[in-house]
C-alpha cells in the first residue's frame, strides 16, 4: 500500500470530534442480531406439550438415540454434503465437537493411526491465515503446534500445504473453513478441495478439520457451490481424511441449536463408540423442535433468505463507508464476501494494532489486531476483522466512519515518522 497523502492536522480534528461523540459501538464478534434471533422465535413454542414423538415413534423425552434424530439428519445431510447415515446430530455447539474430537484423537487412536496423538513426540496443525481465532485457541488448549499457511482467495496455498504434509509426519491436522471463510470470506475452489483430498501425507492419520460453519449463510442470490470433501476424499482413496463440522448456531438460536459431525463410516463409528462412554444421547427434544420448525432442507434455505435480508444492508454499510472514506487514498483494502459474517480489512503494515487502540479510545470495540493469526501474532500487523452482523445499520455506519478515521490517523502518523 502506498503512503497516504493525508492532512494530519485535519484528521486529528476528525478524531477529536469522534471522541466527543461518546460512541459505544461493538464490531468484535460475529453474533446474530436480535432481529435475526427473532426469526426463529417459533422454536420457543415447539414441539408442544403433546408432540414429543419422533417419526419412528421414539419418545424424545427419554434416553437414547446417540446418533441424533434421523429426520433432522436427513434435513441437514444435503446442506452439509454428508450422507445422512454418516452424519451425527449432537449437542448445541460445533466448537464443543471440535474440542472433543481433538481430545479423543489424543487419547484414542483414530482409524489408520499407528498410535494415539498424545503418544507422539509432537503434534502440529496447519492453520490457514487469516483464520478463526477459536480454532487456534483449541490448539493452544491441547499443546498442538501451529504452522501458518497463507490463503490465496480460493483456499490455502496448496503448494505450501502439499510440501509440508508430505514431509512432516508430525502434522496431524489442518483447520479449514471452506465456505465463506472466517474472516476472509473466501470459498475453496474445486481444485483446492480435490488436492486437499488427494495429497500424500507423511502421517497416515492426517485429518482435515472441515468446519463448514457458513454452509448456508449466503449474502448474494448466487450461492457458492462447494465441492463435497467426503466425495473427493473417497474418490482419492482417502475416505477417512475429513472430519466435517457444522451447526445451526447462526441459523436458529445461537447457543440453543444443534451441532453436526460427519465423516466416513469408519470415523463416525470411531466417534460414536467414544461418545457412548460420554453421554447416553443428545437433546432430542431440541432436535425435534428444529425438525418441526424447518420441515426440510428447503425450509432451512428459505429461513436463511430472511437472515440475508437483515445482513445484506449491514455489509453494504461497511462497503459504503470504506469506499467513501478510504477508497481513493490507497491506504487500505477490504473484502466483499459473498457469504458468512465478516469483512477483512487490511491497513498499512505496522498499523493494525494502532487502529484498534485508536478505535477503543473513541468507544468502538474491534477484534484485537492479530486475532486471526496463531497466538495473536500477525507478523505484518496489518489485518483487522470486522463483524457487522449485530449492530443496527445506523450503528454500523457510525462505527465504520470511526474505523475509517482511525485508519487515516494511524496511517498518516506512521507516514509522518
Amino acid at each position: 500500500m502506498s503512503s497516504p497523502e493525508i492532512d494530519l492536522a485535519a484528521v486529528r480534528e476528525e478524531y477529536a470530534a469522534l471522541a466527543a461523540e461518546g460512541l459505544r459501538l461493538d464490531l468484535t464478534r460475529g453474533k446474530p442480531s436480535p432481529q435475526q434471533l427473532d426469526l426463529a422465535n417459533g422454536l420457543l413454542s415447539l414441539p408442544g406439550g403433546d408432540d414429543f414423538k419422533a417419526a419412528d415413534g421414539t419418545d424424545c423425552r427419554n434416553y437414547g438415540g446417540l446418533d441424533g434424530l434421523p429426520e433432522l439428519r436427513e434435513i441437514f445431510a444435503p446442506l452439509l454434503q454428508v450422507p445422512a447415515a454418516q452424519l451425527l446430530a449432537l449437542g448445541n455447539a460445533s466448537l464443543t465437537l471440535m474440542h472433543d474430537v481433538i481430545a479423543h484423537a489424543l487419547l484414542s487412536k483414530v482409524p489408520g493411526a499407528e498410535r494415539r496423538w498424545v503418544d507422539e513426540p509432537e503434534v502440529l496443525f496447519l492453520c490457514p491465515v487469516p483464520g478463526y481465532d477459536r480454532h487456534f485457541a483449541l490448539c493452544e488448549r491441547f499443546g498442538i503446534g501451529m504452522v501458518p499457511v497463507p490463503l490465496t482467495g480460493e483456499g490455502p496455498d496448496l503448494d505450501a500445504v502439499e510440501a509440508l504434509v508430505a514431509a512432516d509426519a508430525r502434522i496431524k491436522g489442518m483447520w479449514c473453513v471452506p465456505k465463506y471463510s472466517n474472516p476472509s470470506g473466501e470459498s475453496y475452489g474445486d481444485e483446492t478441495v480435490r488436492r486437499l483430498a488427494a495429497m500424500p501425507t507423511a502421517a497416515p492419520d492426517f485429518r482435515l478439520f472441515w468446519d463448514n460453519a457458513y454452509a448456508v449463510h449466503h449474502l448474494t442470490d448466487k450461492p457458492v457451490e462447494l465441492l463435497s470433501i467426503l466425495d473427493a476424499c473417497a474418490e482419492a482413496g482417502n475416505s477417512d481424511r475429513a472430519f466435517v463440522f457444522g451447526s445451526t448456531s447462526k441459523i436458529s438460536h445461537a447457543g440453543a441449536g444443534v451441532a453436526f459431525f460427519g465423516s466416513s463410516a469408519a470415523n463416525t463409528a470411531w466417534l460414536t463408540g467414544l461418545l457412548a462412554k460420554q453421554t447416553i444421547g443428545p437433546d432430542k427434544v431440541n432436535q425435534l423442535r428444529h425438525v418441526r420448525f424447518f420441515g426440510d432442507a428447503e425450509g432451512v434455505l428459505a429461513h436463511m433468505e430472511l437472515h440475508r435480508e437483515l445482513l445484506e444492508p449491514r455489509f453494504a454499510a461497511v462497503y459504503e463507508v470504506l469506499d467513501r472514506e478510504l477508497g481513493a487514498l490507497g491506504i487500505a483494502s477490504w473484502t466483499r464476501p459473498e457469504g458468512g459474517y465478516f469483512v477483512s480489512l487490511e491497513v498499512p503494515d505496522g498499523c493494525a494494532a494502532e487502529v484498534v487502540r485508536l478505535a477503543k479510545e473513541v468507544g468502538v470495540a474491534l477484534t484485537p489486531a492479530g486475532a486471526a493469526f496463531p497466538e495473536g501474532n500477525d507478523p505484518r500487523d496489518h489485518h483487522i476483522r470486522l463483524a457487522p452482523s449485530y449492530p443496527t445499520v445506523d450503528e454500523v455506519h457510525r462505527a465504520m466512519r470511526a474505523v475509517a478515521v482511525c485508519v487515516k490517523l494511524a496511517a498518516a502518523e506512521a507516514a509522518a515518522k
